[in-house]
């Protein structure tokens, strides 16, 4: 087993939060509107963690194919996209099948909100770096 990048870890970490809080607010939206049940929660709690461990997977791969042959590289991310993608579909399955559709299906996207939000944030630091 290869040793986990610091920037793996804290990237994961960074996505893990957000989507922390953000199934937080989800949560809240389904509580404030009186359609919050643990189906409600669990789904929620089934695709955060399908989110987190897909961007985790992601980092993982990327560690390893670094070190490889461009060929092979390609080839050990797109197996690794194909098997997460895999992954995305059996959480979507269970979650829609078993628990609310629409808290299993959001937090599939968090990642990518905290993505995006990611440059406003290091600008900030950079600026706060600076003074």
């Amino acid at each position: 087993m290869t040793k986990v990048d610091d920037t793996v870890r804290r990237e994961t970490v960074y996505i893990a939060v957000w989507v922390l809080l953000l199934s937080m607010i989800m949560q809240a939206v389904f509580l404030v509107v009186g359609k919050w049940d643990l189906n409600v929660l669990f789904g929620n709690v089934l695709s955060a963690f399908g989110a987190i461990a897909n961007f985790f997977l992601m980092g993982i791969t990327i560690q390893k194919a670094v070190d490889k042959e461009q060929k092979e590289a390609a080839q050990t991310m797109k197996f690794s996209q194909t098997m997460r993608l895999f992954m995305q579909f059996a959480v979507l399955a269970v979650g829609v099948l078993f628990f609310n559709p629409i808290t299993t299906i959001v937090p599939l996207f968090f990642p990518r909100i905290a993505v995006a939000f990611r440059p406003y944030l290091d600008k900030n630091q950079e600026t706060k770096a600076e003074e």
